[in-house]
């Protein structure tokens, strides 16, 4: 995974960590304002993006960093189904 991840990762590491991070939290807030399907997609997306980024780092963090990362992907997640749920009502 690693492996086939390094392409990607070498065409991210040229863009600035502060636009991926604000790239990432609009696509949140778009999610969120679209609610419904289309919405969890969209937060779907950003949850997949960065369990893929707690996947590649998980052998390099220490116990807190773990812990932090992977409450804020369930807080995605939970973002998610919050939108979803919405679009049902």
């Amino acid at each position: 995974m690693e492996h086939a991840s390094e392409p990607v990762l070498q065409q991210l590491s040229r863009v600035p960590s502060n636009v991926i991070v604000i790239a990432l939290v609009l696509l949140v807030l778009v999610g969120l304002m679209m609610n419904g399907f289309a919405g969890a997609i969209v937060i779907g997306f950003v949850a997949l993006v960065h369990a893929w980024g707690i996947f590649l780092a998980w052998p390099r963090l220490r116990g807190l960093e773990k812990q932090m990362r992977f409450s804020f992907l369930l807080l995605i997640v939970a973002l998610g189904v919050v939108s979803l749920l919405s679009g049902l009502r």
